[in-house]
C-alpha cells in the first residue's frame, strides 16, 4: 500500500558556526518545517546550524531525514536522533539522496559545502533536472555580496534571467516558506 508523505523540504545551511542569530534562525526554520506539518530533509549532521534545524523540527513534531557520507559520520556528529539516518558512501551520494527526498530547498548562511549544494541544486533545476522551488533565506545579508556578483554575470551575457527567477532570495521567514510551497498541497509524493 503506498502511504502520502509530508512535503519534504531540504535545508542547506552551516555546519560549523557557532553564531547565536545563526543557530537561532536554523531553529526558526525548523519550527516552521514543523509547523507546516513538512518533513526534514538535511545533511545529518548534529552540529551547527544543520543539527538546530532538525532538532528544532523534531521538537515540534516533524519527520527529520539525515543524509550524511560515511567519512563525516563522526566529524559532523551524525543525528543519530533523525527519524531516518541515511549513510552514503561519498558527498556526490548525499547530495543526490537529499535532492530526490526533498520537494523544494531552502539555503541559509552557511560556507563553501552550503554554496556547492545550493549551486549544483540551482544547476540542476537551472538545466531541467528538476522543478522543484528554491530560496534563500537571508535576514542578514549573508549572500548579498555573491547576489551583486550573479546580477553582474546577468549583465554580461553569462546568466540568464530564467535561471535567477528560479530563486526567491529575501531576509523574510514567511516569503521564504511561501515560495517554497508553490505546489505543495501537504503532500509532497508517497513512498
Amino acid at each position: 500500500m503506498v502511504t502520502p508523505r509530508p512535503f519534504a523540504l531540504c535545508v542547506y545551511c552551516s555546519a560549523g558556526t557557532t553564531d547565536p542569530e545563526h543557530l537561532a534562525l536554523a531553529a526558526e526554520v525548523g519550527t516552521e518545517v514543523a509547523r507546516r506539518g513538512w518533513q526534514l530533509v538535511s545533511g545529518g549532521g548534529n552540529v551547527s546550524m544543520m543539527g538546530a534545524v532538525a532538532t528544532a523540527a523534531r521538537a515540534g513534531g516533524a519527520n527529520t531525514i539525515g543524509v550524511i557520507p560515511k567519512h563525516l559520520v563522526h566529524r559532523e556528529v551524525a543525528d543519530v536522533d533523525s527519524d531516518e539516518l541515511v549513510v552514503t558512501d561519498t558527498m556526490r551520494q548525499r547530495k543526490q539522496v537529499m535532492e530526490d527526498r526533498a520537494d523544494a530547498f531552502l539555503t541559509l548562511p552557511g560556507g563553501i559545502g552550503t554554496l556547492e549544494e545550493f549551486f549544483e541544486t540551482w544547476t540542476g533545476g537551472h538545466l531541467g533536472q528538476h522543478d522543484k522551488p528554491m530560496a534563500i533565506l537571508d535576514p542578514g545579508g549573508h549572500y548579498s555580496g555573491l547576489f551583486t556578483w550573479l546580477a553582474q554575470l546577468h549583465d554580461r551575457g553569462f546568466v540568464p534571467q530564467d535561471a535567477l527567477d528560479r530563486v526567491t532570495v529575501t531576509p523574510d521567514l514567511t516569503a521564504a516558506f511561501e515560495a517554497l510551497n508553490r505546489g505543495s498541497t501537504g503532500s509532497g509524493g508517497t513512498v
